[in-house]
């Protein structure tokens, strides 16, 4: 049965005023002014509200297209300004704002409300993953003279507020099947697995995880700008590269199993807002359009966990009017994101405002490459984030699991120390895809804590033990038993029915 979060017991008509809501307002203190709703001991409740004013104080934006669109109940091509799923310089604009200007965007979930809030894990093995991620936008800024932002410029997104949208709060972390996405301990973890996080307030708790609850840190996994043709083009020749020739040179696809390499550009599950489906326009740019599975030049699929309220995202301009866009919402996220479907997904909304800083670009980003297009955004993080005291830390080294030596390979040294801590925490009770979908998504920090001291590379995965409820420290006696570590229902499953080889670790505990 689905679960959204806390009962409304005084709801709020933006469109009533005070004296003419369901539940009248009042505004002073007296005895016997009467109860308008009872609410029980322990139960979780909303009261909506109005501003102090009731309404008295106005704002008008240019954006009140985009800050009303409702794009929680129609599907991502129904919307009345429709969504995307890739990057091009020619999906056009579907709003403008100004520069020093709130505007409010809200977003669909990064599947386009696929994954349900239920009893089954199908929807999750079933995905067709052709379609993701679905993102708000683009939308076009120009300065207080109208002159839009142009190539070389740096756009400067301050995120002002964010959160779930209203009456759709939960959210779900995931496992895609070995043989459609898999993830990042995909050899180790091939089926499909799914995990439904209520939210309390600021506050996520899962009864497919139990024991465990902590604070979100919501954030936009993807915000970037559109690219230009010249830069699609260096995108698209490279990502072709990597998957047609990858198996062969890249000796790390022996140790990291997620496949495909490279989303190459295709018309499959393609969406570009505006331009309408079967046209010869849209046939054209479905062709050329990069998939926005991983993030690039132009920022795009970050997934940096702690850019919340209060922080800033500099992002190169590669177009005229910068096209911004925004999506994949994650109430909560562990670094690296590890099951790949991995944060805490959900809709929700953010509220920006831009800043174009002109020829920002050549004056505050080095290319790291061929071109002056070869550039990174750059990040600042807000001051808004849970507070931890007591972190377990994993170790990692860049030696697999059959003993093999790698050089410095950081992504081999984050999979041990991944590993390392699954194994771990399944000693408290939790099966280990509870640990694996855990670590995917709540507030733990990783880190490349050494890359110097040939051959090892050393990671690390930092767990705030104040999330559970129970005390995992390593002790003198054994690992306590009773009842509160029978951790029942385990996470939704299915079953992997392709014939590709399960990754052992033979000194791991079963």
């Amino acid at each position: 049965m689905a679960h959204y979060g806390a009962k409304v017991v005084v709801p709020i008509d933006l469109k009533k005023k005070p004296w003419e809501q369901k539940h009248p307002l009042h505004n002073r203190w007296h005895p016997d002014i009467p109860v308008v709703a009872e609410v029980k001991d322990g139960e979780v409740f909303r009261v909506e509200m109005v501003d102090f004013s009731g309404g008295g104080i106005t704002s008008d934006y240019s954006a009140e297209d985009v800050k009303h669109a409702d794009q929680s109940i129609k599907k991502p091509w129904e919307q009345a300004l429709p969504l995307h799923n890739r990057w091009h310089p020619e999906i056009p604009p579907v709003a403008h704002v100004k520069v020093s200007e709130v505007f409010r965007v809200e977003m669909v979930d990064w599947t386009g409300s696929v994954i349900k809030d239920d009893d089954s894990a199908a929807d999750v093995k079933f995905i067709d993953l052709s379609t993701v991620h679905y993102l708000s936008g683009p939308i076009r800024v120009v300065d207080k003279k109208e002159t839009p932002a142009m190539p070389g410029d740096l756009l400067a997104v301050e995120i002002c507020n964010l959160g779930p949208l209203p009456g759709d709060e939960w959210g779900y972390t995931a496992t895609f099947d070995r043989e459609n996405g898999g993830g990042f301990l995909t050899d180790h973890f091939p089926c499909a697995t799914k995990a439904i996080w209520y939210f309390e307030g600021i506050y996520a708790y899962s009864p497919h995880i139990p024991g465990v609850r902590f604070p979100g840190l919501t954030h936009p996994g993807i915000i970037g700008t559109a690219p230009s043709m010249e830069l699609l083009n260096i995108w698209n020749e490279r990502e072709r590269e990597v998957e047609e020739n990858g198996h062969k040179s890249l000796k790390l696809c022996e140790v990291l199993h997620s496949r495909p390499l490279a989303n190459l550009p295709s018309t499959k599950g393609c969406h570009l807002g505006k331009i309408k489906k079967g046209t010869a326009e849209w046939e054209k740019i479905a062709k050329e359009a990069a998939r926005t599975i991983p993030g690039r030049e132009n920022g795009g699929n970050c997934d940096i966990k702690n850019l919340s309220r209060g922080s800033k995202i500099y992002l190169p301009v590669f177009v005229e009017g910068a096209n911004l866009s925004t999506g994949d919402m994650h109430f909560s996220q562990g670094d690296g994101e590890v099951s790949f479907c991995g944060a805490i997904e959900m809709s929700g909304f953010l509220e920006l405002k831009c800043e174009i800083i002109r020829g920002g670009m050549k004056e505050y980003l080095t290319p790291m490459g061929p071109t002056p297009l070869h550039v990174n955004p750059i990040f600042e993080i807000g001051p808004v984030e849970p507070r931890f005291s007591e972190w377990l830390v994993f170790e990692g080294i860049s030696v697999d699991e059959s003993g093999r030596q790698h050089f410095l390979d950081a992504s081999v040294a984050y999979k041990r120390a991944v590993l390392n801590a699954i194994d771990y925490l399944s000693k408290f009770g939790y099966s280990k895809e509870q640990v694996y979908l855990l670590l995917s998504c709540c507030p733990c920090e990783g880190r490349i804590s050494g890359i110097v001291d040939a051959p090892n590379a050393v990671a690390t995965l930092a767990i705030p033990t104040a999330i559970f409820d129970q005390d995992i420290r390593p002790k003198a006696g054994k690992v306590p038993i009773g009842p509160r570590l029978v951790r029942k229902p385990d996470v939704l499953r299915c079953s992997y029915d392709g014939n590709l080889p399960t990754t052992k670790n033979p000194a791991a505990s079963m």
